[in-house]
């Protein structure tokens, strides 16, 4: 078995922090989205992994992930030319998959669900795919059921008949690739990997499906990048810190969980709780709580305020005057 990992997709809704970086290396819990992926697949044995980027990409994933050897796998890359939708994603990954069943991530997705629960279900089916209740599935993908097969799929229907959502982990027979050579953009303007598995299941092959009830979500806005931050944070870190050796912290008070990378100088700061710091910060005299800081934030002379938000590289607040990448935490607990 092959795994296969798509990440050409532009991260519109993640601007400015995806305008210098794809949003599969944006990172949670001070690692890339990206690894976490790989990091799966190689969980379950997979070793052989494909990587679909668009060629913009390639300096930068290429030159985070290399050739997969510190995850113990070989990666392969390949090009997706234009978004145009995951089918036309794992399109480019035929030759690369031959005729091997392969388990497909989406790049900007963090699952919890065990991947042997796919796996196991292939055996008797050509596609297998996690799906998950959700309170808003108009905006996702959504199966209807029937015993133990999927009998419909439709993408972000206006009047969705269940509450099953797609949520980015599938298993695959390579004979998916027949039903995708023969799609047709969608309204959207996308070949739809939903409409080659609907496909599937109208020619009478038959779609199983495993419902997690564990954590899953994409990475795709601001908000839900920093709910997936505080998750993983308490999956790794729990009520520890992780403080880099390379980093000063004089006269700071830290709640756990906290992680700060290398290079970094705290003064009088209060850190925490679920605050993860880049490298080559330098915050002063401030309070931060549920944030994510990427390369280089300077932060000083805010008090006893509680900032929390995104702060992209380079970004500095001091004092009242703010520049660079910020996107301040909207409602819910900041202390």
């Amino acid at each position: 078995m092959k795994g296969l990992i798509v990440c050409a997709g532009k991260g519109s809704r993640l601007r400015p922090f995806t305008l210098t970086q794809p949003k599969t290396l944006l990172p949670v819990a001070n690692k890339p989205i990206l690894f976490y992926a790989i990091e799966k697949l190689a969980d379950e044995g997979i070793h052989d992994i494909g990587i679909v980027i668009h060629p913009s990409q390639e300096k930068m994933i290429c030159g985070a992930a290399g050739s997969g050897e510190k995850f113990g796998v070989s990666l392969t890359y390949m090009y997706q030319q234009e978004p145009r939708g995951i089918a036309d994603a794992v399109a480019a990954a035929e030759d690369f998959i031959g005729q091997s069943d392969f388990i497909l991530l989406l790049g900007d997705n963090l699952i919890k669900e065990p991947l042997k629960t796919l796996v196991d279900r292939l055996e008797h089916s050509a596609a297998c795919i996690l799906l998950t209740h959700v309170n808003n599935p108009q905006h996702l993908g959504v199966a209807e059921i029937k015993g133990t097969q999927i009998i419909k799929l439709v993408e972000k229907p206006r009047f969705p008949k269940s509450n099953l959502a797609v949520v980015g982990s599938y298993a695959f027979k390579p004979g998916i690739f027949d039903y995708i050579r023969a799609l047709t953009l969608s309204d959207r303007g996308e070949l739809e990997i939903t409409d080659a598995i609907q496909r599937l299941i109208d020619s009478g092959e038959r779609a199983a499906y495993a419902i997690t009830s564990q954590y899953c979500t994409d990475v795709g806005t601001s908000e839900r990048w920093l709910a997936a931050n505080n998750w993983m944070m308490n999956e790794v870190y729990g009520e520890k810190n992780d403080i880099s050796e390379d980093s000063t912290l004089v006269n700071c008070t830290v709640h756990a969980p906290v992680v700060i990378g290398s290079d970094c100088v705290l003064k009088n700061c209060t850190i925490g709780p679920y605050v993860s710091v880049m490298s080559g910060a330098h915050l002063e005299e401030c309070h931060l709580a549920h944030s994510i800081l990427l390369r280089d934030v300077t932060i000083s002379g805010t008090g006893k305020e509680v900032l929390a938000g995104i702060f992209g590289d380079e970004a500095s607040i001091i004092g009242s005057s703010a520049k660079g990448p910020i996107a301040p935490k909207i409602g819910g607990d900041q202390g």
